[in-house]
């Protein structure tokens, strides 16, 4: 297999490298490359830049104004602006919701809502996980009963991303209790301004309020707003989960902290004086996550190219491999940033933070980093539920 690039796609790459460089407010640059914290404004104004450039829907067809890319062109973007400190594009209208309109949806349902995705003139987020029912996804409570033409939903759900910025959801309700687990559940796209919707902020352990609970209390839902077929919710969201899985790999995000791990190791010194990325421990630790991380590479372009289009199996391999990758590569900064990385608060991932140790800038963030990896294992399906996946789809057993 040659691994080099064609001269039309390392042409591709330069275009989106300039452009990056041209049209990244600096503003939003700094922060993500600094650690800081990303609002909703940041993602907003990044994304309708790349809209303007006809780049903002990178995954989806021409036909839904995306771009019409090849799985390596995607890859090349998502590289190339992740690493010149972009922050990530949202995907739960993009890569989420969006394919499953496009797959499942009613025409009215295409035409109402994949037009205002790439532009985020409405925000979405995603209403799967309750408080008894994640891993475990089949047992969700929250339902939605069918008077006349509305149902009313009720229930929780938890973890909802983004949930306070959001327009939106995609939900997943129980509309057959009488059925099986899987065969009684719908998927509604849900007003996140309709009477009864209450969202109420859940704390990690960076001190943000990413994820959320969101609680539905006699909701009234129209019946058009119901995606696809009635009872066929989980069909939707094993493709969705599928496209979700992918994306959680981070192949970009990984390879910018890579190259931000580097230059902390090289600023940073041992008890002699000497930089910690000439120390041989520390550097045989970085060489091999950078391997780690060509490996991955290859294995998502691999997932993406597949003729069928869908994700399969192998998205379990590439979502546990760069959730794992992203962990190892925020414990080896915090590792370097050593003790100035330590001293905590959340108020230091706010642009123009004074900086509270004696060590460089990009010290204090790293304990925050380094905490908030440690969700990627877990959301989009765990570690275990994804090793259980390909036990089953792959190996057979």
């Amino acid at each position: 297999m040659d691994l080099r690039f064609s001269k039309e796609e390392e042409s591709f790459r330069q275009e989106v490298r300039a452009f990056v460089q041209a049209s990244l407010p600096a503003d939003i640059r700094d922060k993500v490359l600094g650690h800081r914290r990303v609002e909703k404004d940041d993602y907003v104004r990044w994304h309708r830049i790349l809209h303007a450039q006809g780049w903002g829907a990178p995954t989806w067809p021409k036909e839904w104004g995306g771009t019409g890319w090849n799985a390596l062109q995607r890859l090349i973007f998502e590289i190339e602006t992740l690493q010149a400190g972009a922050p990530r594009m949202l995907p739960f209208g993009l890569t989420m919701i969006g394919p499953v309109l496009m797959k499942y949806a009613s025409q009215a349902h295409k035409e109402r809502f994949l037009p205002r995705i790439p532009m985020v003139d409405e925000f979405w987020c995603q209403g799967y996980s309750e408080p008894g029912a994640g891993s475990d996804l089949a047992s969700l409570r929250t339902s939605a009963v069918r008077r006349g033409d509305k149902y009313i939903v009720n229930g929780q759900k938890t973890w909802t991303t983004m949930a306070h910025f959001a327009d939106w959801i995609f939900c997943l309700v129980r509309t057959d209790p009488e059925a099986k687990a899987q065969e009684g559940i719908s998927m509604l796209l849900i007003d996140m301004k309709s009477p009864g919707v209450t969202v109420r902020p859940i704390k990690t352990l960076d001190g943000g309020h990413d994820v959320n609970e969101t609680w539905f209390e006699e909701v009234e839902v129209p019946v058009e707003n119901l995606l696809g077929e009635e009872n066929r919710g989980w069909t939707y969201a094993k493709y969705l989960l599928g496209h979700e899985r992918t994306g959680i790999a981070g192949i970009g995000h990984c390879y910018r902290e890579l190259r931000q791990l580097k230059h902390y190791a090289s600023e940073a010194t041992d008890g002699r004086g000497r930089p910690l990325i000439e120390e041989p421990r520390m550097r045989d630790r970085i060489a091999r996550v950078e391997m780690d991380l060509l490996a991955l590479e290859m294995l998502l372009l691999r997932v993406a190219t597949q003729a069928a289009g869908t994700p399969g199996p192998e998205a379990s391999l590439v979502k546990i491999r760069g959730s794992e990758l992203q962990q190892d590569i925020a414990m080896l900064q915090m590792e370097v940033a050593g003790p100035n990385g330590w001293p905590y608060s959340p108020d230091w991932l706010e642009p123009g933070a004074p900086n509270p140790s004696s060590g460089p800038d990009w010290a204090p963030p790293a304990a925050s980093t380094y905490f908030d990896m440690r969700k990627t294992t877990i959301y989009g399906g765990s570690t275990e539920v994804q090793k259980n996946i390909i036990s089953k789809m792959i190996i057979g057993f």
